[in-house]
């Protein structure tokens, strides 16, 4: 996979601006505030239709204007092809692949494959089930494109669940004929990707067990999905059971939770409230691991994600460095550019070049932004 091209219009601070590249180590480097992190953000999301940092698409259009707009030129098998997104709140996204509209997003982005890492993703275990959960389902897409539609397909039951059981709320002598129609929907989409996530951490887990291993030596990383249907999940060990098992389970929770959430008047269980923790030598992380350590779980989750995306689909994914770096001692800064496959397209922002030893910077294509401008060096 190789990015040869991006172009993005009216995109964060960016007005009109294309960038040619023309080699497998890129470097972008500036001042804070600059925009540096804007362009890994364009192309991150031209690879999952969403921001690592944005809650809306809003957000992403520049100041002033009514629609944005991020181009690229990939290759992939040695065949060039043209991707194009449209972002125009609140109408749908306009998604183009060589010139013609797609209306599946899993037939967009599996054009680009991305493995992003920000300084935000060091604090991936110490943040929000949301995060994680995000996070997981991004790393899934890049491996199983259709697995997108699946989510937003869970997304639009539960939100017609919900808006139901707004109306419903707190009369539990009601007619419940239209809610058992939802939870049904909801169980056979929501077990499917219930099951999906746990085959996923299985195979992420025999990686990053391996690359945690390397950085620190003498302790053991273990991956647990928790589950609000099945409970804590080892991915230790390939799940035992069916997708039949989990929506079985799921049913019969729904249909003990029935009364509950009638009451609340909102969906409390599903894989929308579903988490993943880790462990080290059998302690929780996120409790009781040290800085240092965290960094290191995330380091090798995320050489764990390219790795397997290699091993899945035949694909080096574009890697997105975004300022990490700068966050990372010596010995974790060595480690991970020394793990990056020389045929893996890097992309890298810093404030500067001190960061890199001599030997790195060979070959590097490096551009400078200021005041929204960027400049090959």
């Amino acid at each position: 996979m190789f990015i040869k091209r991006l172009e993005i219009k009216n995109f964060r601070n960016y007005a009109d601006i294309s960038i040619d590249f023309n080699s497998q180590k890129i470097l972008f480097i500036g001042k804070n505030a600059q925009g540096k992190t804007n362009l890994l953000e364009a192309i991150y999301y031209l690879s999952s239709l969403d921001s690592f940092r944005a809650k809306n698409d809003n957000e992403l259009i520049k100041w002033n204007e009514q629609i944005c707009n991020i181009k690229a030129v990939t290759e992939k098998y040695d065949i060039e092809t043209d991707i194009e997104v449209t972002i125009n709140p609140p109408n749908r996204k306009k998604l183009k692949v060589n010139g013609l509209n797609k209306n599946k997003s899993s037939e967009f982005i599996s054009n680009i494959t991305t493995v992003c890492f920000t300084t935000n993703d060091l604090l991936l275990l110490r943040g929000s089930p949301d995060d994680r959960r995000k996070w997981l389902d991004i790393a899934i897409c890049q491996i199983f494109p259709a697995y997108l539609e699946r989510l937003a397909k869970y997304n639009k039951i539960k939100t017609q669940k919900n808006n139901y059981l707004k109306n419903l709320k707190g009369n539990i002598n009601a007619d419940t004929s239209l809610l058992d129609i939802w939870n049904e929907q909801l169980a056979i989409t929501g077990s499917n990707i219930i099951f999906i996530r746990l085959n996923f951490l299985y195979e992420l887990q025999k990686i990053a067990k391996i690359k945690h291993k390397q950085i620190s030596d003498t302790e053991n990383l273990e991956i647990i999905y928790n589950s609000s249907i099945i409970g804590d999940i080892s991915a230790e060990k390939k799940f035992e059971h069916n997708n039949d098992y989990i929506l079985s389970c799921f049913t019969k929770e729904l249909q003990e939770k029935k009364a509950e959430e009638i009451i609340r008047g909102q969906s409390i269980t599903g894989p929308h409230r579903d988490d993943v923790s880790y462990l080290i030598n059998n302690f929780e992380a996120k409790k009781y691991a040290s800085q240092g350590q965290q960094r290191s779980i995330v380091l090798a989750l995320k050489l764990a994600e390219l790795a397997l995306i290699k091993e899945k689909i035949n694909v080096n994914a574009v890697l997105l460095l975004d300022d990490v770096l700068a966050e990372l001692d010596d010995y974790r800064q060595n480690y991970l550019l020394n793990a990056i496959d020389d045929n893996t397209q890097t992309i890298i922002t810093s404030v500067d070049t001190l960061n890199f030893r001599e030997e790195y910077l060979n070959n590097v294509e490096i551009f400078e932004i200021k005041d929204n401008k960027i400049t090959k060096k």
